[in-house]
């Protein structure tokens, strides 16, 4: 990473119990906490670790976050709970990603489907790493997650100005 790259770790929650009379309530399942810390070490093994967090207010949004966490072993990322994010469209995330504090080397956001994959789609310069590019085409399940470069600043992040480096998904 070269010093004015930065990085973009999109997310997709991981999996949450069935459907309840309220979707936003949904927390997640034992597996799901455990994918997500998986997916946690997996970054921390990639030395991906976010200064900056933003969140769906979803339960199921939120304890990925946190069990992440656990996995990253670091607590340090400043984090914004969104409630712009739960059933955003991709521009309105592509609009909350833009408010990102300008120092921030590495921003996350941990959100939901379809969204996520698509902004993962669309963000690429048409550069991808070609396995990191084909995985995530073959679906975006749940504890998904897609680190993109990105050599413009946050506020100047739109369509095809990031590359998919690296995709993984959570196992635990």
């Amino acid at each position: 990473m070269t010093e004015q790259q930065r990085r973009l770790v999109l997310i997709r929650h991981a999996q949450a119990e069935g459907l309840t009379h309220e979707d936003r309530s949904r927390a997640l399942t034992g597996r799901g906490r455990r994918d997500a810390v998986e997916a946690g070490l997996w970054l921390a093994g990639h030395d991906v670790v976010p200064d900056h967090v933003f969140v769906s207010s979803a339960s199921r949004t939120v304890d990925t976050w946190e069990s992440l966490v656990r996995g990253l072993r670091s607590g340090a990322a400043e984090v914004t709970v969104e409630d712009a994010l739960y059933s955003a469209e991709p521009e309105t995330v592509l609009d909350v990603l833009r408010t990102a504090p300008i120092d921030a080397r590495v921003v996350a956001l941990v959100g939901h489907n379809p969204a996520v994959a698509y902004l993962a789609h669309i963000l690429d310069d048409g550069h991808a790493d070609p396995v990191a590019f084909r995985e995530m085409s073959e679906g975006y399940p749940t504890a998904a997650v897609t680190v993109l470069e990105v050599p413009v600043s946050w506020s100047d992040l739109d369509i095809g100005t990031a590359r998919v480096a690296a995709f993984h998904v959570g196992r635990g």
